[in-house]
């Protein structure tokens, strides 16, 4: 009796061992690093090689027009007139605004003004997007 009592006893010490070993992996499994930071000047390998392709992939690319930019980032508050925007096509909203002149338009649209946020909030979007977005407003309310 001691003895299949001894055995049952090392067989569940032994499942439960296996059981945590395995709960283990699964947990170093979940917090694991998504990423590896490679900092300029040191050699990381084959992550640095991927990220400078990538760059140099990305500088090819072709800026979107000012009706695409507009409608993908100002159409929201500028159809609608949020937050006090002028509403494109609306030569009324924007003729004071456009006797200031394109420099401060650019200006206003790029580093934000009042209510609208830099770049309208597209953080992503360079300067020259922004700026054929300016002038697709600016066209479309005079």
């Amino acid at each position: 009796m001691k003895r299949v009592l001894a055995v049952v006893l090392l067989g569940f010490g032994i499942g439960a061992s296996a059981v945590m070993a395995n709960v283990n992996d699964e947990i170093r499994a979940r917090i694991q690093p998504v990423g590896e930071v490679c900092v300029q000047g040191e050699d990381c390998g084959d992550a640095a090689a991927a990220a400078s392709e990538t760059a140099s992939s990305d500088s090819g690319s072709s800026a979107r027009s000012g009706s695409e930019v507009y409608d993908a980032v100002c159409m929201a508050c500028h159809t609608t007139g949020a937050a006090g925007a002028p509403v494109i096509g609306n030569a009324d909203d924007w003729a004071p605004r456009i006797d200031q002149g394109m420099e401060t338009l650019m200006d206003h649209a790029i580093n934000g003004f009042n209510a609208m946020p830099a770049k309208g909030g597209c953080a992503t979007c360079p300067d020259e997007e922004i700026e054929a977005a300016v002038e697709h407003i600016v066209a479309e309310s005079k």
